[in-house]
């Protein structure tokens, strides 16, 4: 069995991302093309999430992480995948 540490104290990302919430939402709507073309058509996180929460009523990804989850990183993800 092996260990994996960190290395460095600021190396907080999870796969690139903030945090695991960041990136599991990121990859949804990424490689889900109903959710992508929804996003696309939002523009933006805040627009995804109210659509996908009050409009649609799938407030969570397939693995359940919220789209309105505070720890969301919605800076992160506006530039990562809304920048268009």
């Amino acid at each position: 069995m092996t260990a994996t540490f960190q290395r460095n104290a600021l190396d907080i990302s999870y796969n690139g991302w903030e945090n695991h919430a960041t990136w599991n939402v990121s990859l949804w709507i990424n490689n889900d093309e109903c959710l992508y073309n929804l996003a696309m058509e939002a523009g933006d996180y805040q627009t995804f999430v109210n659509w996908m929460v009050h409009e649609y009523n799938r407030p969570s990804t397939p693995d359940g992480v919220r789209y309105d989850d505070p720890d969301v990183n919605v800076i992160q993800i506006n530039s990562e995948v809304f920048d268009f």
